[in-house]
């Protein structure tokens, strides 16, 4: 059976890179992008697209009635550092939109589902060191606790209606073709560009904060891999932990000096988006991704630095 596939939030930093890796899969008239605002060059013009509001259920059921899609990929979500900023609506946004998507999943008997969650549902009493699967989870942040939450449903939804949801804790994602959305790790992105524009950057984040960290590339086939996996081979319903690899501000400026040797970083005091890092965790064990789907890393510190700094040389 041919796939029809609705991405929500196509115009985000995932969905930017996921509409075109699936439309080169399935053929471009099989992906139907949506975001609430209209999206670039190449989603438009490389095929379908709609305009959805994924709170507004009306509109959405249409979607779904119009296109009958057999996989959902529901990206659209307020992020960690903005969502402390306007907490109730990135409450509304990230839960009430998810649960629109899963009752019309039912409804349409939508094949698979994917929502992303993230190591945001850690908190500080989580083990901070290769963080397993299975742990403490207090996080303190509006995103962390709606994706905790979210978690919670999708397994629930798996269990008492048998919808087949598939979902990722990701770690911070870097990749160069789209502007990062507002999360605490957003520094490992706005790092390059700062890089080439000005040769300096100023980090929010302390020289020694570590976190999971990985290029855009491998989560985009992290993502593909996982919803392509046989069903009755996945053991996780709520979020299956994703590595990436751990570094820091210092670490990733080394990195870059070594092809930079002028490049210089300082560190801000006192930003909020500090606190919100020490609450996650440092390194992530996903040996779970690894047994039950295959999962393995390509990308490593070097290699990103490399890939980013040359793709956004042509951009800047």
């Amino acid at each position: 059976m041919s796939e029809k596939i609705l991405v929500i939030g196509a115009n985000g930093q995932i969905g930017t890179e996921l509409v075109m890796a699936l439309r080169n899969i399935h053929g471009s008239d099989s992906v139907i992008a949506s975001d609430i605002n209209d999206p670039g060059y190449a989603i438009r013009h490389s095929g379908p697209y709609e305009l959805v509001n994924v709170l507004d259920k009306d509109n959405l059921h249409h979607i779904f009635d119009k296109h009958r899609p057999t996989q959902v990929y529901l990206l659209a979500a307020i992020l960690s550092a903005v969502g402390e900023q306007k907490p109730k609506i990135a409450w509304d946004l990230n839960m009430t939109g998810l649960l629109h998507i899963l009752d019309f999943a039912v409804e349409f008997k939508t094949a698979k589902v994917f929502w992303p969650s993230s190591i945001a549902v850690f908190g500080p009493n989580s083990p901070q060191f290769h963080t397993p699967q299975y742990c403490v989870m207090d996080p303190n942040t509006v995103y962390g606790f709606s994706k905790l939450a979210g978690e919670r449903w999708c397994e629930y939804y798996f269990t008492k209606h048998g919808l087949d949801v598939r979902s990722i804790r990701y770690p911070g994602l870097i990749g160069w073709r789209a502007n990062p959305g507002g999360g605490t790790t957003d520094y490992a992105v706005h790092i390059f560009h700062e890089a080439l524009k000005k040769g300096k950057y100023q980090s929010f984040l302390s020289a020694d904060t570590a976190l999971p960290m990985m290029y855009m590339d491998d989560a985009i086939r992290a993502t593909i891999t996982l919803m392509d996996a046989p069903a009755d081979e996945l053991t996780i319903r709520s979020g299956y932990n994703l590595a990436g690899i751990s570094f820091t501000p210092a670490q990733l400026t080394a990195e870059i000096q070594k092809l930079m040797p002028g490049f210089e970083i300082s560190y801000a005091e006192n930003d909020p988006r500090q606190a919100i890092a020490d609450s996650w965790p440092k390194s992530i064990d996903d040996g779970y991704a690894q047994r039950d789907w295959g999962w393995k890393l390509e990308y490593d510190l070097a290699d990103i630095t490399r890939d980013m700094l040359t793709n956004l040389k042509n951009m800047i």
